[in-house]
């Protein structure tokens, strides 16, 4: 969200309502009062970069939301032959349909009705044909939750069970997206070196062969490739990579954990963050109902993830239309994993307890991949422990310690790019992000502008490979 400048004393409009009316759907009111914004004198390149962000985002949730009220009736009665009119009211009336209202008319959220299966029972077991579960292998208790465990509580350690991977991933931009000739600037995002977690990267092949590897400093890592568009061609950038991850497994007793004490280093971690990680009045009440007495803080914790996971999971829109993504999946009724995660860091650091960010791709021994964000939490005096509040808890497990396994471990079956969220990449971008937040899909851009996500696509490809002197 937009900080209110000096500058904008006596407007109007300041950029806080502009993000407010289009949060409300005023869409037509936004943009008289861009126009109007835009026109006034001494504005600086920030400022008007910001307004324009404004157009841009109404722009990203039209995409979003393309449905009308018929489209997504006429969809959701091919799933449910014997759809009436008023469950689909109802529906709506509890955002079980995710949709706006924009400029007075409602517009259905592009992935309403598939999550509308996910978020009500009854739908569910209405739909013909009856929906697939889909799901990665790491989101049930399996052997590699067992092996981790198993090596943690016999050596000691509270890093185990790696995986070597191997990686291709690409962006592929639709031909004549841009003129021909035109040259095209890729970014595809690039694990971190993280002792105990993330080692022995080595970098294999790029397609284009030049290419320009972010610092390891960089919170949000990539690799940086420029190529020339040619005439209906589809344009390909590529890059190969091979890495160790470690699984974490951290037994925490609460009885242990001790008050933080004077550490300023921690201090980035503790406060707000504007515009995802906001105190607002909703959440200090929710976090009262849910820590209620509670003081120790690893049970805090436990008790804040236990309620956020509980949030349903469903498709989300994308994070550079949302205005506070926290406060979105406090109040939607469901949330992905990032969204989750916001939520889980703004509680946590509400309580005391400092949080911060992990984001970057799942995989697994098979064909499974997806775009992943979970979470660190510091407790003392065990330090940094991962959470991954989207996986949650596994609550039919016999083992307390496969119960409880992501809160305080992690697998190793994903790769960290990023270690924080909404930061500059490098080189820096000259237009628009297509993602705000995260950094896992990757951006494109040229001389015109940013290349949104409707003009490329990305792909993954993993395959774990042998570790010499390891046996899974």
């Amino acid at each position: 969200m937009l900080a209110l400048p000096a500058v904008w004393a006596g407007y109007d409009r300041g950029p806080s309502d502009i993000v407010a009316m289009i949060d409300a759907g005023h869409f037509r009111d936004a943009g008289l009062a861009i126009d109007a914004a835009l026109a006034q004198p001494g504005l600086s390149a920030d400022q008007r970069a910001a307004l324009e962000f404004q157009r841009e985002r109404m722009r990203r949730i039209r995409l979003d939301f393309p449905l009308t009220e018929a489209d997504a009736r006429r969809k959701l009665g091919e799933l449910v032959p014997d759809l009436r009119d008023d469950e689909f009211v109802a529906w709506k009336r509890a955002n079980l349909l995710e949709h706006l209202v924009i400029d007075g008319q409602p517009y259905y959220f592009s992935r309403a009705v598939s999550n509308l299966f996910l978020l009500d029972p009854v739908a569910d077991a209405r739909r013909r044909p009856p929906r697939k579960p889909s799901s990665g292998p790491m989101e049930s208790a399996n052997a590699y939750h067992d092996e981790a465990l198993s090596e943690a509580r016999a050596s000691g350690k509270t890093i185990v069970a790696p995986r070597r991977v191997r990686v291709t991933q690409s962006i592929v931009v639709d031909a004549d997206a841009v003129p021909a000739g035109e040259t095209l600037r890729a970014w595809i995002p690039y694990p971190r070196l993280r002792p105990g977690q993330q080692e022995d990267l080595v970098f294999l092949a790029s397609t284009p062969a030049t290419h320009r590897i972010a610092p390891e400093s960089t919170q949000q890592r990539t690799v940086y490739l420029e190529q020339a568009a040619k005439a209906g061609q589809p344009t390909t950038f590529s890059i190969s990579y091979e890495l160790t991850v470690y699984g974490q497994v951290h037994r925490i007793d609460p009885d242990r954990v001790q008050a933080l004490g004077d550490r300023p280093d921690l201090a980035p971690y503790l406060g707000e963050r504007a515009p995802h990680i906001v105190y607002t009045d909703a959440l200090r009440r929710y976090s009262r109902e849910v820590v209620g007495d509670e003081t120790n803080p690893a049970r805090i914790a436990q008790k804040l993830y236990a309620a956020v996971d509980r949030i349903p999971w469903a498709g989300a829109r994308e994070y550079s239309t949302l205005s506070n993504i926290s406060d979105y999946a406090l109040h939607a009724g469901h949330a992905d994993c990032g969204q989750q995660t916001l939520l889980l860091m703004a509680l946590l650091r509400l309580n005391g307890i400092p949080a911060r960010w992990q984001s970057g791709m799942v995989y697994s021994d098979g064909d499974y991949d997806n775009l992943h964000d979970w979470g660190w939490l510091y407790l003392a005096p065990y330090g940094w422990v991962p959470m991954d509040v989207t996986t949650g808890r596994f609550q039919d497990a016999k083992d307390p310690g496969v119960e409880w396994f992501y809160l305080g471990g992690l697998d190793a079956y994903r790769i960290a790019f990023n270690d924080d969220y909404g930061t500059d990449l490098v080189p820096a971008k000259r237009h628009f992000r297509s993602e705000t937040v995260d950094s896992q899909r990757g951006e494109v851009e040229w001389a015109g502008g940013n290349l949104y996500f409707d003009r490329w696509d990305y792909r993954f490809k993993a395959q774990v490979l042998p570790l010499p002197g390891h046996a899974p």
